[in-house]
């Protein structure tokens, strides 16, 4: 299978189409997918917050997930205030059950997370966070991920301006498509 510029395995997140999914990926294999729905946010120095959120799990064969979260801050009634945070990303499962994660922030910070696949549940701890002189200062974060009745829910808790790990944000995601 080619992509529409001729190159080989085209990356996607429909398990129908595209390449087969790499062994190594079992694991990871329900989180594959488009994921839409809202959360809450919040933290010590900021205002809690609503918002929707867009996640993909996509994989083009290879032994890794490509992972892409947006998030837009909405109002009372669910409508879109404006864009909010974005991260991108690998996600980079082990054979000992162990996943490798990798992800970028456009606010000038990189995190490294290691943690373990259990079953239906994920769960991530950063083992280095990289920072631009200019980005917020995130020192640690902590996610669980899992699927709960065919949804995608997660919650992180984030170590960052002088707080230790505090809850930060969580939400719920529903599949869309294939």
């Amino acid at each position: 299978m080619t992509d529409p510029a001729g190159y080989p395995y085209e990356e996607t997140h429909d398990l129908r189409s595209g390449p087969n999914l790499h062994e190594s990926l079992l694991g990871l294999l329900p989180f594959v997918g488009l994921w839409r729905g809202t959360g809450k946010g919040g933290y010590p120095d900021i205002e809690d917050f609503d918002y929707a959120q867009e996640v993909r799990f996509s994989h083009d064969g290879r032994p890794f997930l490509a992972y892409e979260s947006r998030t837009w801050l909405i109002d009372a009634e669910g409508r879109p205030i404006r864009p909010a945070a974005r991260e991108v990303g690998w996600w980079r499962p082990q054979a000992d059950d162990s996943v490798e994660v990798l992800l970028a922030h456009p606010t000038g910070f990189v995190e490294v997370y290691v943690g373990e696949i259990d079953g239906l549940k994920v769960e991530l701890s950063t083992d280095a966070v990289v920072r631009t002189a200019t980005a917020k200062e995130v020192s640690a974060n902590h996610r669980l991920y899992g699927i709960v009745e065919g949804d995608l829910l997660y919650a992180v808790d984030m170590a960052a301006t002088g707080h230790d790990l505090t809850p930060h944000l969580s939400a719920r995601l529903k599949r869309i498509g294939g």
